[in-house]
């Protein structure tokens, strides 16, 4: 185990069967904590569980299997580094749950990275720092870093790439 990982952060899909009634309920609580402020409900903490426990097959949630596919990519090109894989919301494992694993097996240095790209997003520009506050208060050993935001210019240049690929495609 390296001393140093990363905490590669997706947003998290909705699997396809999971009850609507139990997703339209738990978006109804938050959406009323985020208003009203203060913690989760024990109600929103139980539907937020059964989300992100929820069984999921490539399938079922196409996102987490794309996210995955990803993650794998990425740890090959982290060498000396230990990727974890964590999601914002509906699936499982948190961020919270992801750093708890890292530092458990030794990690003195956590980078935590999302998915999301641009700015302007509640995930990465306030949850997620939230998420990354806390983690400091409770691990103050270990040094934990956010990287985010990216540079715009590096992102566009990444698209533009792909765009210009995809033209010379026949």
């Amino acid at each position: 185990m390296s001393s140093r990982a990363v905490i590669f952060v997706g947003h998290g899909g909705v699997p396809n069967d999971f009850p609507r009634q139990d997703l339209s309920k738990l978006k109804a609580l938050e959406g009323r904590r985020r208003a009203q402020g203060g913690p989760m409900t024990e109600e929103e903490r139980l539907l937020d569980a059964a989300i992100r426990r929820w069984p999921r097959t490539a399938e079922s949630d196409p996102y987490q299997a794309g996210f995955e596919r990803l993650g794998a990519a990425l740890r090959s090109e982290l060498a000396g580094d230990t990727l974890y894989l964590a999601y914002n919301e509906f699936c499982a494992p948190t961020i919270e749950e992801a750093a708890e694993h890292a530092v458990a097996a030794g990690a003195r240095s956590i980078t935590i990275v999302p998915s999301m790209l641009t700015p302007g997003g509640v995930h990465a520009e306030v949850e997620i720092p939230e998420v990354v506050e806390a983690l400091q208060r409770a691990h103050p050993e270990v040094q934990i870093v956010y990287a985010w935001p990216f540079d715009l210019a590096e992102v566009a240049a990444f698209f533009a790439t792909h765009v210009r690929a995809a033209q010379r495609e026949p």
